[in-house]
Formats: structure tokens, sequence, C-alpha cells
């Protein structure tokens, strides 16, 4: 170890007496030519306001000059200091604009009857009730209590169900979609069905996509605006039922209407239709452009695994269930991934828990560019406008009693009619745009610099040519100069001695 030290201080040594060596081949400049440099300098440069200070031989013209050119470049400094400082505050401005288009993309809409189960299948399980309500909090990150008064029921129930999976019953005696439930659906003109629906879980149990990423009509777009999808429901609330005590009260139809390649998202943003109305809604496309950190919020590197598209609800739901998944070794089957499903012992023990800790923790976060789900750099809206009239009228009502084989009573009480469609075929972009750009900045700095000093970038250039070659003789003068300024070893007595005889002799 003390060897190599011993050679890097070699090695130091040996380079410095390089650069001493070199630069003693060059030679001084003396005093004069010093001054004479700065003299050429100031006559010569392109900073205006120097040869003025210069060449002026009166004392008070040079003073004038310099206050002159000190305040110049005082304003300057000042000018460009408020620009920096402006420009790292990362200004950004808003534009909104509408495109018109010859055709336009249609949007996936998610249907779900607000009557969740089959009322033959929850009579003899009435406690499939307590288990989904359950189940779907982890959507909400809401705790899951223990203190329930349907707990119990709900152990005993599970004891002696062993292989019982909530999953596969609520799809099997959810709401289902077929020529009994969709009575009627039209797509601009041409007919539907239960096969171009998509089934997806949601906090509703079996909900149905229309238009999903996934299918081929998802691909079609609109050409006319004022028509789109009609479809006409059967909610069958002989058939379906609900647990009021939890507070589903109502009859009818709740959808979402997203973009194709986003998962569905209720909560605050599900529409309702009651039964025996007509919904007509009219909506239009919004585009949302968001900078990335630091003008804006969004993160463009981060991707999702199970998504194909970023948005915030997949974000959290994915990261909900890799803490899950981590600690829990199971997976909540209403979050994305391939885990084995959680029973309910493993709800309360163990999910619950993780849950908790996720929004103490603030594990799983969104909105700002540091958060676990920052906002995405563009997503898609559908704003609507819905209103409603009651259906059918009176001269459709025994219409419908007749085609349906059904009393105009199950009519007004079953029947829901939905129609969705643009109100114009044209989207809006809302895009956040920098207030500031680098060559903006560059720009406005070098327009101060030219008002006040009338400086360049060729100016900038001369004067760090003329500091730099200053710099330059100040370290070679330092350099040469040292060694003289320590005194060598003085020789021996005797030797000061001898040579004192050498000159008396």
């Amino acid at each position: 170890m003390e060897q190599t030290k011993k050679s890097k201080v070699n090695a130091k040594k040996g380079l410095l007496e390089k650069i001493k060596l070199w630069l003693s081949k060059k030679p001084l400049p003396s005093p004069t030519d010093r001054k004479k440099f700065d003299h050429d300098f100031a006559i010569s440069t392109s900073f205006h306001g120097l040869h003025n200070i210069v060449r002026n031989r009166s004392k008070i013209h040079k003073v004038i000059w310099l206050v002159v050119v000190l305040g110049s470049v005082s304003l300057v400094i000042w000018q460009i200091y408020s620009r920096l400082v402006n420009y790292l505050t990362w200004p950004t401005t808003t534009s909104v604009e509408v495109q018109y288009v010859e055709k336009i993309e249609f949007p996936a809409v998610t249907f779900c009857n607000l009557n969740r189960f089959q009322t033959e299948a929850v009579a003899k399980f009435g406690v499939i009730f307590f288990l989904w309500n359950i189940v779907s909090k982890v959507l909400h990150l809401q705790d899951i209590r223990t203190n329930s008064t349907g707990f119990k029921e709900a152990i005993d129930f599970l004891t002696s169900q062993q292989n019982f999976s909530i999953a596969e019953f609520v799809k099997k005696n959810g709401f289902y979609l077929n020529n009994s439930t969709l009575l009627e659906c039209d797509f601009f003109g041409k007919p539907c069905g239960s096969q171009d629906f998509a089934h997806v879980f949601t906090e509703y149990g079996n909900c149905f996509t229309f238009n999903h990423g996934e299918n081929i009509g998802a691909r079609e777009k609109v050409s006319v605006s004022g028509r789109g999808l009609s479809l006409l429901f059967n909610v069958n609330q002989e058939e379906f039922t609900d647990d009021p005590t939890l507070g589903f009260v109502d009859a009818g139809i709740i959808f979402v209407i997203h973009s194709p390649k986003k998962v569905p998202q209720f909560d605050g943003l599900g529409l309702s239709s009651p039964v025996g109305m007509h919904a007509r809604v009219t909506i239009r496309q919004v585009k949302t452009v968001h900078q990335e950190y630091p003008w804006g919020e969004c993160n463009p590197n981060i991707k999702l695994q199970t998504f194909s598209t970023y948005s915030t609800s997949g974000c959290l739901k994915e990261c909900k269930a890799q803490h899950i998944e981590k600690q829990c070794g199971c997976l909540p089957f209403l979050l994305p991934g391939k885990g084995i499903e959680c029973d309910l012992k493993k709800f309360y023990n163990c999910v619950s828990p993780t849950l908790d800790h996720i929004e103490v923790k603030g594990l799983c976060t969104m909105g700002t560019h540091n958060s676990s789900c920052p906002v995405p750099c563009e997503e898609t809206e559908y704003p609507a406008t819905i209103s409603y009239s009651t259906f059918p009228s009176r001269k459709a009502l025994k219409y419908l009693s007749k085609k349906l084989n059904q009393s105009q009573k199950y009519i007004r009480e079953n029947l829901v009619n939905i129609e969705i469609n643009y109100s114009d075929l044209n989207y809006k972009i809302t895009q956040q745009q920098k207030a500031v750009s680098v060559s903006e900045l560059l720009a406005d700095v070098g327009g101060q610099l030219g008002l006040f000093c009338g400086a360049s970038m060729i100016t900038i250039i001369e004067i760090i040519e003329y500091i730099f070659t200053n710099f330059y003789w100040i370290c070679l003068l330092f350099l040469l100069k040292i060694p003289e300024m320590n005194p060598g070893p003085h020789p021996p007595q005797n030797q000061l001695g001898n040579k004192n005889n050498i000159e008396e002799c």
C-alpha cells in the first residue's frame, strides 16, 4: 500500500514538473505588454462603452462613461437573473383547440345492473351479499372491518364450502346478458347483440363492455353525428335482486363511458338510468395533454404490466395488487394479475391490514410526478349530457306488451332504454405547453445583452478569451516565481570558511 501511494505521489510530482518545464519555455509578458493587451481589448471589443472610457482624455467623460457602462451591466445582470428565475419556475400555458374531423372513434361503454345477483341463487346463499361487499372494497382502499354481524355466518359458510369461489359464483349467478335481458341493440343502423360485449368484474358484479379495446368494433369510427348506440335492457327485477341494507335500493342500469383502452371506473363517473325511462346521452370527446416534469406532473417512462395504455385508475389497481400479493401470497380477483385468489379469511387476516398499511403509508398515491401513479401524459375523456323521458308512451306500451307477451306493469317496471351519440364530429384538445422554451430564453437573454450593452455571442467569446489569457499569465507568473521565493539549502559552515580563505588569498 505504501509503495502504491509513493508511486502515485511521484507520478503527480512528475506531471507537475513537466508542466513547469513546458511553461518555463513560454515567454512571460512584460508589464508593458500586459497593459497594451488590456488597452487593445478595450478599444477593439464589440462590448459597447469600454472604448469610450479608454479613449476619452477628460476625466469627467471617463467617469460618466464608467457610470453608464456599470449601470448597463447592472441592468443586464438583473434582467438575465429575473429571466432565469422565471424559467426555473417552469411556467406553462394551456391552449384549447377544437378539431373538426370526418370520422371519430366511438368510446367504450360498460353497463351494469343495479340489481347484481340472481334471486334464486342468493336465496340459497344469502351470505353472498356480505361476501361481495367485502371483496369489492379493495377497489377503493376501504378497510374491511371484522366486527360485522355477518362475519361469523360467512366463516361458517366457507368452512362448510372449502372449494367455494366468490368470483365463479358471481360470474355464474350474477347479472347476465342474453336475448332476454338485451332486447334491442343498434349501432349506427347495424344490429348488435350480447356477443359484441365483453365481460368485466366491477363493484357492481357482472358488467359488460361494448366496443371493448380487444373487440373489432373498437376500430369502427363514427361518420354521422346525432346517431350512435341504442339499447333496450330488461332488468327483470323478479329474477335479479340486491340487499337494500347495503344501499342498493334502486332499479335500473348504471353505465360509464370511457376510452376503449382504459378500464371502466364507476366511482364518481357512473351514469344511471332508472326503469321506465329513456335516457338520451350526448357525448363529446376531450383530449388532454400534460407536460412531463418539471413543467407538468406526468411521467412518460411509467409503463403498466397488465394494461397496454397507462391510466391512473389502472396504475392504482396494479399498485395495490403488487402490495397485496407480496404480503398475502394471493390476489383479489378484482385486481389485475395472475395470482391465487384470496379467500375470505385472507381478506380479513391479511388483505385488510395491507390495505390499511397502503393508505396510512401512502404507498399507492396519485397526481404528482413523484407519486406512484402520476397523471397520464395524454388521456381521452367523454363528458356527457344526459336527459330523460318517460318510456314507453301509452301507445308504445301496448305495442311492447303484445310484442314481449308481458303485462304493461311489467314493461314499466323492467325496461330501460339508453341512447348514446355524439353531438358533433369534433373533439377538443386541452394541451399544456411550456410557456418559455430554451430557445426563447436564449433569445430573451440575447435581446437584453444587445439592448443595454450591444453585446452578442461573439462579444461573450471575446470576454472569455480576455479572461482566459489573463488567467494563463497569472498562472505562468506564479508557477515561475514560486521556486525563486523558496530559498535553497544553506551551505555548510566549513565550506563558507574555505571560500573566505580563498578570497583572502
